[in-house]
């Protein structure tokens, strides 16, 4: 692959795929070459795909699409080149890196200097944030700046973390969205306040059980609690689901939405859930998820990683009256991937987690690769390789 270039699927503009070759990129003493062995399609793709292409929008973050970019963050792969400085100074925790060692990182690149990055911890809010797989062209150098690619340059701003040995790569794939879960955390530190948010035995709703969404499955269940509720259109993935930890689906195909909010109450005793996350990247799916809430519920918009219009929403009745907690929750916490690849070294052979990944394709397939990622009534999570070389 080195001697003839690396191969790379480009997202030329939304809707638009070319396979391009590029050269091997120069490794410095503080950065390194991943070489790739799959890296997943994200809801975030698939907005981008779309023609979705404005992210974190109204705020100083707000970016656009560099079209062509190489999209893809959600990877996993092995250190190919890693300068000096970087084999003990790059990894999250700490751990000295050597050529070989399996590693995943956070696309996130973070500025470090301005107010967000000096006052919060946990979920960025970078003004300066850019990520990997959507805010770099690669007409520029390095080019390799997302992860459908054989290789991926990694720079020494970045968060990488070291893979246990006990997870497979089907497996490590999965730390970037199971980190993306520390939304039910983030429910949980509310939950003594008026017993708000997310405590043991709360009964949580899931819309969207994509993969984002069926690791939210996954993470309630080990959170404590106490009914779980999941909603989708796809009969395929309410049968992950269930097999995830879900106690209860909904289906959205072939029900109306009052059917659905009546589901709900049926399974609460009449008041609501308390705890509800929309995993759908569907706007028109919030005010029913409001209105699936109980008085008090915790309400978590996850999914929506781009701007995709306006939908109504009244403030006194979805809101006001209920004492609803809304929590906007953008991207996920670099903290997060070391306990979330240890706990899915420690559930792996709880839940079917191997089941995961459905599809892999090379990247110079990547046409059909995002036909069968829209497919959501026969795959769950579909993942490019490197190519067939």
């Amino acid at each position: 692959m080195r001697r003839n270039g690396v191969s790379a699927a480009v997202m030329t503009a939304p809707g638009r795929f070319e396979v391009r070759r590029y050269p091997f990129p120069q490794v410095d003493d503080h950065s390194m070459v991943i070489q790739l062995e799959m890296c997943g399609i994200c809801g975030t793709d698939k907005h981008t795909f779309r023609g979705e292409t404005v992210q974190y929008a109204g705020t100083p973050a707000e970016s656009h699409t560099p079209f062509p970019i190489i999209p893809g963050h959600e990877i996993v792969g092995r250190v190919a080149e890693i300068g000096k400085a970087a084999r003990t100074g790059l990894e999250y925790s700490g751990a000295t890196l050597s050529v070989g060692d399996r590693v995943v990182m956070c696309p996130d690149i973070l500025c470090g200097k301005c107010f967000y990055c000096k006052n919060t911890f946990g979920f960025p809010l970078c003004e300066n944030i850019r990520g990997y797989g959507n805010a770099y062209t690669c007409d520029e150098g390095p080019h390799l700046m997302g992860g459908w690619a054989d290789y991926i340059y990694v720079r020494k701003d970045a968060f990488v973390y070291k893979v246990p040995d006990e997870l497979d790569k089907e497996i490590a794939v999965m730390t970037e969205l199971m980190a993306v879960t520390y939304n039910l955390d983030k429910a949980k530190e509310s939950y003594t306040f008026g017993g708000e948010g997310f405590g043991s035995g709360a009964t949580v709703v899931i819309q969207g059980t994509g993969p984002m969404g069926l690791l939210h499955v996954l993470k309630a269940h080990i959170l404590g609690a106490g009914k779980i509720i999941a909603l989708d259109k796809s009969a395929l993935r309410l049968d992950f689901a269930r097999e995830f930890g879900a106690d209860h689906v909904i289906p959205v195909t072939g029900t109306t939405k009052a059917e659905r909010l009546q589901a709900v109450r049926d399974l609460t005793e009449g008041r609501g859930a308390d705890v509800i996350v929309e995993c759908t990247g569907a706007a028109e799916a919030i005010p029913e998820g409001l209105e699936m809430a109980r008085r008090g519920a915790t309400y978590v918009v996850a999914g929506v990683f781009a701007d995709v219009g306006d939908i109504p929403i009244n403030p006194h009745r979805h809101l006001l009256a209920n004492q609803i907690r809304l929590i906007g929750l953008t991207n996920h916490p670099p903290s997060g991937y070391v306990n979330s690849m240890k706990l899915l070294a420690r559930y792996q052979k709880t839940f079917p987690l191997h089941k995961f990944v459905t599809h892999q394709y090379p990247v110079d397939q990547v046409d059909a690769a995002m036909a069968k990622a829209f497919d959501i009534d026969n795959a769950m999570k579909v993942v490019l390789t490197p190519s067939a070389e």
